[in-house]
């Protein structure tokens, strides 16, 4: 492909960016506008669900006005796009994306009180388990291994947690025992994957289906029946000391439980990994092109084997986060579905652990709205709230917005010649 082929299509999807930025603000006038009175007023409120944090005065403005402010925002951030052009598309694209929110937002809460910043909390804790599963993806992806068993890993994660920290008393022992389902069920897709060379799509099947079958079986016929095996100890919110008092970030992100800012870490911890250090460089290049890998001496097979493993470990502490940091105890197929929804986030978010971080608040954020808005009597049916995000990586992944491409070995067995 050409130089000026290349600048062709970047020209191209820069303004198709552009055309998409005005769709918002068209969006904006025609969603939110009509039926809106002048006389309508919107207030959110800055009131932490839990810690005392400063309180902000509540910000209380008039709909229409702010709608229209938030139009013309979005038109000239697309107009700029196309006649110009962004140098962080990226970037903006948030931006656009924060200001079409706010419009819904101003138009949902129309003369009624909308409180951002338990918003904002709950979105954090709602997107903890999918962001855990997305990092649990992008670990073994990474590496050339597809893992369609990181539900099943979860599951695992958390029925062991909440059994061995029932029989312990302690929230630790629980916690390790999530971190080893999950690494027990990923060590079982490494094997028939990596040595057996089974289809990686069906060895991940396989594993949700063996992990559902077992822990439905022992929960109902032990922990549903006996409170003392389900009953473990939970972590406790932690605020941290000056930090939590800040409004808005405070609440958000600085009084929380220790499997959250674990979580956190793990983001930034994982990225430095795979993109500063020399095992990073390995694991990127063997699931690139590991032959070549092999062929300057990596050991593809050991490398598979550890990140394979390690992303069900990461998957197991999602599951161990549903029950030691959330409802304190395991429910059948209580999962529901994050592990797939964190594939998704890490399809949406490029492979990467940022990337999987934004797209996971994204799918956390509308878990959050749609039960929001169910309080405010919204009319918008549920389902389309929670379909956005899904709608959003399609679109994605089509190449709209930018260019989201899987490791090139991805899924793909290596025989050694």
């Amino acid at each position: 492909m050409t130089t000026d082929t290349l600048l062709k299509q970047e020209l191209r999807r820069a303004r198709t960016m552009g055309i998409v930025f005005l769709v918002f603000a068209v969006g904006i006038l025609l969603l939110f506008v009509p039926g809106t009175t002048a006389g309508q007023r919107t207030t959110f409120t800055f009131q932490a669900s839990r810690g005392e944090a400063l309180a902000l005065p509540p910000l209380t403005f008039a709909t229409l006005t702010g709608l229209y402010v938030l139009a013309i925002l979005t038109a000239f951030l697309g107009a700029w796009q196309i006649a110009r052009g962004f140098r962080n598309r990226n970037l903006v694209l948030g931006i656009v994306a924060l200001l079409f929110v706010l419009a819904f937002l101003s138009w949902a809460a129309s003369d009624k009180s909308m409180n951002l910043t338990g918003m904002l909390q709950s979105t954090l804790l709602r997107a903890i388990p999918i962001i855990l599963a997305a990092l649990s993806g992008v670990m073994c992806e990474k590496s050339g291994v597809v893992n369609i068993g990181i539900e099943g890993m979860m599951l695992s994660g958390a029925f062991l947690a909440a059994l061995l920290g029932s029989l312990t008393g302690s929230q630790w022992g629980g916690l390790l025992a999530a971190l080893f389902g999950g690494g027990l069920m990923a060590a079982l897709l490494a094997v028939l994957a990596i040595k057996y060379k089974v289809s990686q799509v069906v060895a991940g099947t396989a594993i949700n289906i063996l992990a559902t079958g077992i822990t439905s079986y022992f929960s109902s016929r032990y922990l549903q029946t006996n409170a003392a095996l389900n009953s473990p100890p939970t972590f406790k919110p932690i605020a941290i000391p000056l930090l939590s008092k800040i409004p808005i970030i405070g609440p958000t992100l600085f009084n929380h439980t220790l499997v959250v800012y674990l979580t956190l870490i793990l983001v930034v911890v994982i990225h430095v990994m795979l993109n500063y250090t020399r095992w990073g460089l390995r694991v990127r290049a063997v699931g690139e092109h590991p032959r070549a890998a092999d062929t300057l001496g990596i050991n593809v097979f050991k490398t598979r084997y550890i990140n394979v493993i390690l992303g069900g470990m990461v998957a197991g502490l999602g599951g161990a986060y549903l029950v030691l940091s959330s409802v304190a105890r395991f429910d059948e197929l209580m999962t529901a579905g994050k592990g797939f929804i964190g594939l998704a986030a890490m399809i949406f978010g490029n492979w990467t652990p940022f990337g999987a971080l934004g797209a996971s608040l994204i799918f956390g954020f509308a878990d959050s709205l749609q039960t929001k808005l169910a309080i405010l009597s919204v009319p918008i049916p549920s389902q389309f709230l929670l379909m956005a995000p899904y709608l959003v990586t399609m679109i994605v992944l089509a190449g709209v917005v930018g260019q989201s491409r899987a490791p090139a070995a991805d899924g793909q067995p290596y025989e050694k010649e």
